[in-house]
Parts: C-alpha cells; structure tokens; sequence
C-alpha cells in the first residue's frame, strides 16, 4: 500500500459557498483513510467522488486530462479544483502510477499517437499500436494489458464506461493479479456493481452528506441492479406506464 491518508486541509480554503466546496460532501472532509489496495468510490453524478479522484491524481503529479508523470498535452478545464486545498499521505510514496479519465481519454489516444515519431518506446508501452485504431473497449483493455504494471496506484474515473460486462470481468483478473504480483493501489470511482464485487475492496458511499465507507450490498448500484434482474417486468411498468 502506498497512499493512506487524504486530508482537507480547511485553513486553505477561502469560501465553502464555491465549487468544489458547495458539494455536500467535499465540503464536509475532514480526512479520509484507504486501508486496503483496492477501493472505490460510488454515487450520483455530482456527488463529488470524480472531484476528489481528479484531486487525487493532481496531488500525485499525474496529467489530471489522464496520463502519468510523464503525459504532457493539454485539455481545456481539465485542471483540479480541489487539488491545492488536499494533502496526502504515504507510505511509501508512490511514483508511478496513471490516472484514467474516461470522458477525455480520446484526447489521451491522440497524445499518445503523436509520441510515435518522438518516442517509439513510450508509444510501444501501450501495445504498439494506436488506441484510435482500436474499438472504445479494446483502446481501454491494452491499455489496463500493457501500461498498467507492479509497484504503482492507479486512480481510474469510470473504466466501465468503454467496457462490456465481459470484459468488466476480465479487466478483474488484470486488477487482481496486479494487486496480488505487482503490489499495486486501485482507486477507482464507478457506477458498475459488477467492478464494485470484487473481493475485500473498500467501498466509499458519496451519496450522503458524509463520505461513508458501505457493504457491497448496502449499495444502490447492488440494490436497484438486483431489483430489475428479479422483477423486470414489474420494475418496467412502474416507471413506463401512466398513472
């Protein structure tokens, strides 16, 4: 285990009424503790799980567009703001890792496209071929199958959203063995139940006003998922049909 402690360092902060702080639980930090390789952060769009994982990844010196150290390239309103006002805590620190943005990672492809010329080995580091030459999930998979190796953290912002639920599966067993052979850190915020089953992981709750560590079954993800399979056609009829 590397990172151990984030903290919300409150003296920094000069209004709670902006962005990020008027998020319920940004704004209500005071430390959080990660006590296991593997944990995740689950809850409604907006309830600040991605916010905190983008400042994570600022704080660890990743490219908060996505990439690692060593990614430079621009993205418009990619910079953390919340990443100056959070400190971190190792133990020992951590220096390689990656940071997976889902929805600006068509902008990491390109970067990396463009290191072919300038920097074959980089480039070959992910497959050795371009991950726009690739369907959304395969781009995603070579990625976890060649960049993603031992002794690193890696803070992924929704992996699943290019992933079918098969190779959800499969991007487990590449989790799994990393974190068993390579001693490697997982933070991953999500909104699939089928990544949030894994075994013994941590499970941070956004959707209070608190950060609150959960059960897998405690979550909605697991709740309403477990609903619908088991009463399709009622679930359907309630929400499509009039009153």
């Amino acid at each position: 285990m590397f990172l151990k402690r984030i903290e919300l360092q409150r003296d920094l902060i000069p209004t709670y009424k902006e962005y990020p702080f008027s998020i319920p639980t940004i704004r209500t930090l005071d430390q959080l503790e990660l006590h296991n390789q593997v944990t995740f952060f689950v809850g409604e769009n907006g309830s600040g799980k991605s916010t905190l994982l983008e400042a994570i990844a600022e704080k660890c010196g990743f490219n908060t567009a996505g990439g690692g150290r060593n990614n430079f390239y621009d993205v418009h309103h990619s910079e953390s703001a919340l990443g100056e006002f959070i400190r971190l805590s190792w133990w020992p620190k951590a220096t390689n890792g990656f940071f997976l943005r889902a929805e600006s990672f068509y902008n990491f492809a390109s970067h990396i496209d463009e290191l072919r010329a300038d920097d074959i080995r980089a480039y070959n580091a992910y497959g050795g071929s371009s991950l726009h030459e690739q369907s959304h999930g395969e781009s995603f998979m070579s990625l976890f199958s060649n960049r993603f190796n031992g002794n690193a953290i890696y803070l992924l912002d929704e992996p699943e959203a290019a992933l079918s639920p098969q190779r959800q599966l499969a991007f487990l067993r590449i989790l799994h063995d990393l974190v068993q052979e390579g001693e490697s850190q997982f933070i991953i915020a999500t909104h699939s139940p089928i990544l949030l089953g894994y075994p013994n992981a941590t499970i941070y709750s956004f959707d209070q006003e608190t950060i609150n560590e959960v059960k897998y079954e405690e979550t909605s993800h697991y709740q309403i998922t477990r609903y619908f399979l088991e009463n399709r056609e009622r679930f359907l009829r309630d929400i499509l049909e009039d009153d």
